[in-house]
């Protein structure tokens, strides 16, 4: 029999060990290396860090481009990348200038910056 300590304990340990956050599974760290290295290439159906490289544009931290099937880039717009398939790949990139101003918002992104009630 094993002796019982007589302080009670509110820790439940679960069974296996703790997964290790991932450089590409956690917007801190996918911003990191985004800004160490210049740019990353998500893959077509990395659907997870796209979505997290989709936060982080809604914020401006990075900009997103789509890569076409002919190599070529397309800059994809906040609800562009909301709604984007996981078809083709993405390069994320840091932004030029963090303080852009920019009066060409097209009319699908201003519900994105309406204030909230």
């Amino acid at each position: 029999m094993e002796p019982r300590s007589s302080e009670p304990t509110n820790v439940i340990r679960f069974p296996g060990g703790r997964s290790t956050a991932s450089p590409r599974r956690d917007q801190r760290s996918l911003m990191d290396a985004v800004y160490g290295a210049g740019s990353l290439a998500i893959a077509a159906h990395d659907r997870v860090t796209k979505d997290i490289a989709t936060r982080l544009t809604i914020f401006g931290f990075v900009v997103l481009d789509e890569v076409q099937a002919d190599g070529t880039a397309r800059r994809l717009r906040p609800s562009e990348a909301i709604h984007a398939s996981t078809l083709l790949p993405w390069r994320v990139s840091k932004p030029a200038s963090r303080y852009a101003i920019d009066d060409r918002l097209p009319a699908s992104d201003l519900d994105l910056f309406v204030a909230q009630a």
